[in-house]
């Protein structure tokens, strides 16, 4: 039998990470970051956080990347209140690709369409 607490645990901390950065954190440089997936390992010591931005600036993205690395102490003893786990999972924050490759294939198709 497969166990699923790791999906489900990665499940809760997106949930309370977006809020977190919705009401606690208070930089700019994090206002419109989408959380858009957690993967946390089997024994729930890392979660890696994957977001995305709205904006494609290449400055854009270092701006966040930085405000979530000055957060993540924040985050992390937030996150620590608010979860009934023995031991808050270390966090690492990642830029989501997949939505730029999306958006990269849906352009692909509508030249095609075009000639």
């Amino acid at each position: 039998m497969a166990n699923y607490r790791d999906r489900r645990v990665g499940q809760e901390i997106m949930r309370e990470i977006n809020d977190i950065l919705r009401k606690r954190v208070r930089d700019p440089r994090v206002q419109d970051i989408t959380i858009t997936d957690v993967r946390v390992t089997g024994d729930l010591q890392q979660a890696t956080i994957y977001y995305s931005l709205l904006s494609d600036l290449a400055s854009d993205q270092q701006k966040a990347q930085q405000g979530l690395d000055k957060a993540k102490g924040l985050i992390r003893k937030e996150l620590g209140q608010r979860l009934t786990l023995y031991k808050t999972p270390e966090l690492i924050f990642e830029k989501d690709e997949s939505v730029q490759y999306g958006n990269h294939i849906d352009e692909l198709i509508r030249k095609l369409n075009q000639e």
